[in-house]
């Protein structure tokens, strides 16, 4: 499946009230009908929080909301992008003349990388123009993936327009890296699930190759997602690029603790498998070679035996060169303990005991007290939500994303579903700050969807 391209379907557009709105609002846009159209979902992370860019196996599956996009290619050398939203400003530019401002991420800057990572795949110019509606149904910042699902869906509009072919991993892979055009260092989990996604099945997503391998989840439980309200946009702080580099510094101080070539090592991942040692080994060897005192930027590198010129210019990030405080041993605690979490997820669900459901609770609890402790990237509502749904009947509850807000989600047996939704809702959405935005957005069971495909109307 990986190996081939996203599937074509022909769709009868009246039969479809999503896609005949977006085909009226293109005609009365752009005086014309699309040729085609594209969707890429976002996703709910299960477990296995901020380890894809650390080389480690993560466990997504698809949601149903998603990037759809109208397109009909045109003659002139130029893109226009109009967002069904009218929040999302319209947008044109020359195909010549791609610029991505990474001080402002706004949404169009999203396809533009997408279109930017095909261009430069296949070492294009003067490419064709193209008319674009946007739609998307992924609330913003949430933490379900929406600016990497539009990525995704601009990446496959643009493959689709110039009339050429790509597999499913190698046009994961592109997004993934062009998405960083945009100043994001992520590790290529959204993107990987919204091309291989499948419905019916969560994924173990690995790296270095990319791969996906099904995860059938329990019958007796369904996963419900909450949004706390509070909207984190990665591109917009530094938070998350620390992060990244905290993992890079902690992996070259663990490499040079063990005497292993440290300059070339990028991953807590590659620093296991140098070693041939398990994730429990590593967790004593972060013990032995990391303090829970913060590292200052001098200490760094004394450490790693470098001058803090050669620290700025060949280890740190640009928006990371002013930290004065790095929590390597709290971040390699929870990258290592959270790699080790995904694989017992796994393990659990392929073996299916008779408590299947409270023993993937319990793990996706640990994951949270990680995140919340360990890797500091939870919130005050972050937590008020978990410990809400928790109460209310969720075996487990963690958030899911980024963090520093968006979303949480929550395994619950099935038989609990509709009180839980019921008073969860209560408890968390009525208050008065909260009421206006109670949505299903909000607050929904989701099952795993599929990945992204291209339209044609039949």
């Amino acid at each position: 499946m990986a190996a081939e391209g996203p599937a074509t379907r022909l769709v009868q557009v009246a039969e479809h009230p999503r896609l005949l709105k977006l085909k009226d609002m293109f005609n009365s846009k752009f005086g014309s009908i699309p040729k085609f159209y594209v969707r890429a979902p976002g996703r709910v992370n299960i477990i296995g929080e901020h380890i894809d860019y650390c080389g480690y196996a993560v466990l997504p599956m698809a949601v149903e909301q998603d990037m759809l996009i109208a397109v009909e290619p045109v003659k002139t050398q130029t893109i226009r992008l109009i967002n069904t939203n009218p929040l999302y400003p319209d947008f044109s530019t020359s195909v010549n003349n791609i610029q991505i401002d990474k001080t402002k991420p706004q949404w169009h800057n999203y396809f533009l990388c997408g279109f930017k990572g095909i261009q430069e795949h296949f070492c294009l110019s003067n490419l064709t123009g193209m008319n674009c509606l946007v739609d998307g149904n992924i609330p913003p910042s949430s933490g379900l993936s929406s600016s990497s699902a539009l990525v995704c869906c601009a990446g496959l509009v643009t493959l689709t327009a110039l009339g050429m072919s790509l597999s499913k991993v190698e046009l994961a892979e592109i997004c993934a890296k062009s998405e960083r055009y945009i100043g994001t260092e992520g590790g290529g989990m959204d993107q990987s699930i919204s091309f291989l996604a499948e419905e019916g099945t969560a994924k173990l997503i690995e790296f270095s190759p990319l791969r996906a391998t099904d995860v059938k989840l329990p019958s007796g439980a369904v996963f419900v997602i909450a949004n706390s309200c509070v909207e984190m946009n990665k591109a917009a702080t530094s938070y998350f690029n620390i992060r990244v580099t905290e993992c890079r510094l902690a992996a070259k101080l663990l490499a040079k603790y063990k005497s292993l070539q440290w300059d070339e090592v990028l991953r807590l991942e590659e620093v296991q498998a140098k070693l041939g040692v398990s994730l429990e080994e590593m967790l004593l060897i972060t013990e032995d070679a990391l303090h829970p005192e913060p590292y200052s930027p001098e200490e760094i590198c004394s450490c790693l035996e470098i001058t803090l010129e050669e620290l700025q210019t060949q280890i740190l990030s640009p928006d990371t060169q002013d930290v004065l405080h790095f929590k390597l041993y709290q971040r390699t605690k929870h990258v290592y303990s959270e790699a080790a979490r995904v694989l017992q997820f796994k393990k659990i669900c392929e073996e299916a005991p008779d408590n299947v459901v409270q023993l993937l609770g319990e793990l996706m609890n640990q994951s949270h007290v990680s995140c919340r402790d360990m890797f500091e990237c939870s919130c005050p509502e972050l937590d008020q939500l978990v410990d809400i749904c928790r109460k209310f009947g969720a075996q487990g509850s963690r958030l899911t994303g980024a963090g520093w807000g968006g979303c949480t989600v929550s395994i619950v047996p099935a038989d609990k579903l509709s009180s839980f939704l019921a008073n969860v809702q209560e408890a968390y959405y009525q208050t008065s700050d909260r009421s206006s935005v109670l949505g299903t957005q909000s607050l929904f069971a989701t099952k795993p969807g599929g990945g992204a495909l291209v339209f044609l109307e039949a």
